[in-house]
């Protein structure tokens, strides 16, 4: 991971006011944070038998495995709170007041690789160096920060950023709200309960005549946006909602007829975005390169066919996702005239019966499709596929199923990462 600030340079001037902004951002913070009641840990009570998310006070966001990486120097950045195995870490205690920190889903410890200001957090194997080595200190409210034992350098993040994957670095102990981390407890202690399943009721209605261009952010205020196309499965019906790269679309609801649902020409976030009837597709995304997609939260009901569909290149990420009664949950495309290697990473979803598949991939094009977290509801005779694998080709043929199952390369999940209610 590449440090925000080369080794030597310093730091940026707009850092000299991380302690003015630390009082000048206390309502947003306050209101990212809130106080829920969750069981939580100081510096005295922490327990090495328990498993804590660390949730920053600034930003509202956890401190997470980028991208699910198992590997040493893979980067530790900061995502929306999902307590998933990312975001889970032990305690090993070294002596002296001095902590290792574990990931729970790579087993990998989090390591300041240097002294500098703006190194990036990473996670590496167990090396028993003080790069690992952190101990806590106290803040006000129940929070702490955690100073790191070779550097002597606060775990802060950057640029007080509120952003999905904003980094996770190094820096001189300032005492800003940016440096400071709830430590709450999921388990050997009170699990905070899930989010809720619930179906959202619409605030008012919005009528499409057409499709609707998106560019930076649209916020619907959960409003349903309605109707568009036949409700057919022809895939040349006009979506609802096309993205451009770097789009958002966040708290809406998309009535039925949906057309072909949402569009994305690039890297897009589709945030609480709920379809009472797919139709169609729910979301296809496109877009050629490295482009990143995440869809969090949200739902989709009744999809004929698929719900996501991925037909450009680079990584899908679907969070926080509930769908029910459809053909294919993620699927990419086996036979686009333009092929690409294809990634996608399913995490904390909920899929109810009738459905026959979770996601499909192109083995011959080198897809990966990894699970986690996935729960699959009213199947007792585990009908449903978690990942089946194909060679797609550019043809425009249909492309030939070659297997299904786990494999560790394509398709890659354990028993553990699925379960059944």
């Amino acid at each position: 991971m590449t440090s925000p600030v080369a080794a030597g340079t310093g730091s940026p001037p707009r850092r000299r006011w991380a302690v003015v902004l630390a009082g000048a951002t206390a309502v947003l913070a306050t209101a990212a944070v809130g106080a829920v009641g969750i069981p939580t840990a100081s510096a005295a009570t922490v327990s090495t038998s328990a498993t804590y998310v660390f949730v920053n006070r600034h930003s509202g966001k956890a401190m997470d495995v980028y991208n699910w990486a198992t590997n040493d120097g893979a980067p530790i950045l900061q995502w929306g709170r999902n307590d998933l195995a990312v975001q889970r870490w032990q305690f090993v205690d070294t002596g002296s007041g001095y902590y290792k920190i574990r990931s729970v889903h790579s087993g990998k410890f989090l390591e300041l690789p240097n002294a500098n200001d703006g190194t990036g957090l990473v996670q590496n194997a167990d090396n028993g160096t003080t790069r690992q080595q952190f101990r806590l200190a106290d803040s006000d409210s129940g929070y702490v920060r955690f100073i790191n034992r070779h550097s002597n350098k606060a775990l802060d993040v950057w640029e007080w950023s509120t952003a999905d994957g904003g980094q996770i670095v190094g820096y001189g102990d300032l005492g800003g709200w940016n440096q400071q981390w709830q430590l709450a407890t999921v388990s050997g202690g009170n699990p905070t309960p899930p989010p809720s399943t619930s179906w959202p009721t619409p605030t008012g209605q919005v009528n499409v005549n057409g499709t609707i261009p998106v560019s930076g952010v649209l916020d619907g205020g959960m409003r349903r946006y309605c109707c568009i196309g036949d409700g057919s499965q022809e895939e040349s019906q006009d979506p609802m909602f096309k993205l451009a790269n770097g789009a958002t679309l966040q708290n809406v609801i998309i009535g039925a007829p949906a057309g072909d649902g949402v569009h994305c020409d690039g890297s897009c976030t589709l945030r609480n975005v709920w379809w009472e009837d797919v139709g169609e597709d729910a979301a296809t995304f496109r877009g050629t390169g490295s482009p990143t997609f995440l869809v969090d939260g949200g739902g989709a009901r009744s999809a004929g066919d698929k719900v996501f569909q991925h037909n450009g290149a680079g990584t899908l990420t679907v969070q926080n996702f509930q769908a029910s009664n459809f053909g294919t949950f993620y699927r990419s495309c086996g036979n686009c005239s333009t092929q690409h290697q294809r990634d996608v990473v399913i995490r904390n979803v909920t899929l109810t019966r009738p459905g026959n598949t979770v996601a499909g991939v192109n083995v011959n094009y080198g897809d990966t499709a990894r699970f986690s977290g996935v729960t699959v509801v009213n199947d007792s005779s585990r009908s449903m596929v978690i990942c089946r694998k194909y060679n797609g080709n550019s043809s425009g043929d249909e492309p030939t199923q070659i297997g299904t199952g786990p494999d560790g390369t394509n398709c890659v999940y354990s028993s553990s990462d699925i379960s059944y209610r």
